[in-house]
């Protein structure tokens, strides 16, 4: 397939990365730097030039291309390079926009602006965010097969009760998988009888019952009761949809917002939220608020410097958890280390939205674990597939190391995996892969 990705940011950057070794890559920029950097680092045909300009796109071939992918930081460009790539030719166009209301617009009229399919920054990281506020401990969740299967990724503190236990001893629950350990820079396939140590990432797959029992596991009294004490500091569009969400779930959020036109703005958007116009920065304020009492701090300011110290102070004022949005992808490590319990990345989501389009027809759903360490995939599996047609303990003992089936649908129904499942034709299977193994395995699944 030959692509062309307009934007050479952290976005274009991720998804021509994990396109350049099957596909005929095109990345355009208009920053000459980025294009040199890219050039050297990727193999990939990278161009300067502005990818709404009509001879920017035919120098690149859009001609002879299958897909143009726009996915810069400002969203008029992005709609507008691929409207312009519809004038020329057909290739199939995803944008990435942050303005919900393009999303709207888009839904609403098919094919609007000349995209087949629209990624916005702002709802999926307000969606991410929620998911992650639902699952006490998580560090991610995703949901797969139509929300019968779910992902979910904990880091084991010391004092969790199964810091110290093997996987047999942790796992009690029917429908669920022990994917992987990451533990420091390995990713580990566990046996039952690997001890789980304080610093693990545990990796489980399963239905979203037992995901959320073994999270009652890692984190006893954590869990979710319907009445929890949530803020989120900052009226940006990524925290409005997130008080919306959250709203949705039944629950009643608290919003700090700064601005007195904004605040006044979200307060007759949002029935179910306590909207507080004041500085979110200010120690004195949060601690009248009684932020120390809250279950959740969710950081969704317009600044990963201000998200940073909020989120540090809300923590050291004692709120339980704490989610923080940071734009840069360079400063997720940074947060977590001193202290913050989730970041999340608007940039990592949309990319891993995006990749879900890149890939062969058959992968339905894709979720990348800690940006690029491993992967876990929905298929529906044919009669090709290495998995199909024989117990799964044979056929994945002939598959490179790396690859756990973490659970399938059948007819829409949960089916779990063990050893002498065989998998049919038509069957959805979540499977968690190893980065390492990705190529050598995807094309036989």
């Amino acid at each position: 397939m030959r692509v062309i990705i307009i934007g050479a940011g952290e976005v274009g950057s991720s998804i021509a990365a994990g396109l350049a070794d099957n596909h005929e890559v095109v990345v355009v920029d208009v920053d000459g730097e980025r294009v040199d950097a890219l050039t050297y680092s990727l193999d990939v045909l990278a161009i300067e030039g502005d990818g709404t300009s009509l001879s920017t796109l035919r120098e690149a071939g859009i001609e002879q291309t299958d897909m143009l992918i726009a996915s810069t930081d400002d969203d008029e460009t992005n709609l507008v390079a691929c409207g312009t790539a519809k004038t020329v030719d057909d290739p199939f166009t995803i944008a990435r926009v942050k303005n919900v209301d393009y999303l709207e617009t888009w839904e609403h009229a098919e094919n609007a602006f000349g995209v087949d399919f629209m990624v916005c920054s702002n709802l999926l990281t307000a969606e991410d965010i929620v998911r992650v506020i639902g699952l006490p401990a998580a560090r991610d969740v995703d949901p797969f097969a139509g929300g019968k299967v779910q992902m979910a990724e904990f880091e084991v503190d010391e004092g969790s009760p199964v810091a110290g236990q093997t996987v047999q001893e942790a796992d009690r629950f029917e429908s669920l998988t022990f994917a992987a350990l990451l533990r420091e820079n390995d990713v580990e396939i566990p046996s039952g009888e690997t001890k789980i140590r304080a610093g693990d990432k545990v990796v489980v797959i399963g239905s979203p019952e037992s995901v959320q029992g073994f999270a009652r596991e890692v984190a006893p009294g954590a869990t979710p009761t319907g009445n929890e004490d949530l803020v989120i500091i900052g009226g940006s569009e990524i925290g409005f949809h997130t008080a919306r969400l959250l709203e949705d779930r039944g629950l009643h959020p608290r919003l700090i917002e700064q601005d007195h036109d904004r605040a006044r703005e979200l307060a007759e958007k949002l029935p179910d939220t306590v909207v507080m116009e004041n500085d979110a920065t200010d120690a004195d304020f949060l601690a009248r608020e009684h932020i120390d009492e809250a279950d959740a701090v969710v950081a969704t300011l317009e600044s990963d410097e201000k998200n940073l110290l909020v989120s540090v102070l809300a923590k050291q004022l004692g709120a339980k958890r704490s989610v923080a949005v940071v734009e840069s992808g360079e400063y997720v490590g940074i947060f977590e280390t001193v202290g913050v319990d989730v970041a999340v990345n608007p940039r990592e989501v949309t990319a891993e939205e995006i990749t879900r389009f890149t890939r062969e027809t058959h992968t339905e759903n894709v979720a990348l674990i800690e940006s690029d360490r491993a992967e876990v995939l929905e298929i529906e599996v044919d009669r090709e597939s290495a998995l199909v047609g024989r117990p799964i303990r044979e056929a994945v003992a002939d598959l490179p190391t790396g690859l756990v089936v973490g659970a399938i649908t059948r007819d829409r129904e949960f089916v779990v995996p063990r050893g002498d499942t065989i998998i049919e034709p038509g069957d959805h299977v979540v499977v968690f892969v190893d980065m390492d193994i990705l190529d050598d395995v995807s094309g036989k699944l």
